[in-house]
């Protein structure tokens, strides 16, 4: 654990939000097969699985940006986007996992009467079934999607639904990402913010220049950071 701010607060929070991909669950291999599946379709080569799973937390502009080398705005874009979701949605959890250590930190906070949520920027057609056929909706407090706002990350407005919904002030709320959208989110909801770096990280600058909080290296650490365990 690394904490990165000075006015960085180690009180129990009253509730936890968590980002989706590479922070509660790991659904990599899935979004990574996507990719492969829709290059091959192109008659392309598939990529190195280890140069796909850094993109997974920047959703389908990465992954499909990194397999392509097309951006938002580029003429093919949208058409392999949509190829590319609508492969993804074909097989979502077939080898999509939650982390070792996630169910033991989320019964931990239950236990110690600390709500929690989920806050993605996946979209509800995507979330909803994974988090359910995942078994993390019936004990989710709230679950914000990038469509249930007019905003995704990294405006704060999803996390402040999320707040609303469980009933809490955004001071009272720590939120834990593993994607720099996540940091400035929570910083922007004015929330306490956390790094998970079992997560997907994305590319660029190191995790250490986000101005997070606090970096957390698993998730029972984070339980140990909240005097929890």
């Amino acid at each position: 654990m690394s904490p990165q701010r000075q006015d960085a607060t180690r009180r129990k929070p009253r509730a936890v939000l968590f980002d989706l991909d590479g922070t509660l669950i790991d659904s990599a291999p899935d979004l990574a097969g996507a990719a492969n599946a829709l290059r091959q379709e192109h008659g392309l080569e598939p990529l190195p699985y280890e140069h796909l799973r850094p993109m997974v937390g920047a959703g389908a502009r990465g992954m499909v940006g990194l397999a392509f080398g097309v951006a938002p705005g580029d003429e093919r874009f949208e058409a392999l986007r949509d190829a590319f979701l609508a492969w993804y949605e074909r097989g979502m959890l077939d080898r999509t996992a939650i982390f070792d250590g996630v169910l033991q930190l989320l019964s931990s906070l239950e236990a110690a009467g600390i709500a929690w949520g989920i806050v993605t920027n996946k979209a509800t057609r995507f979330a909803v079934p994974v988090a359910e056929g995942l078994g993390l909706s019936p004990r989710a407090g709230a679950l914000v999607c990038g469509d249930t706002t007019p905003h995704a990350k990294p405006h704060p407005e999803p996390l402040w639904e999320a707040a609303r919904r469980l009933g809490h002030a955004p001071a009272e709320c720590v939120y834990v990402g593993d994607d720099l959208r996540d940091v400035q989110a929570g910083r922007a909801a004015g929330m306490t913010t956390a790094v998970a770096a079992w997560g997907y990280l994305g590319q660029g600058e190191g995790v250490e220049q986000w101005e997070a909080d606090v970096i957390i290296e698993g998730p029972i650490d984070l339980l140990k950071w909240l005097d929890l365990a």
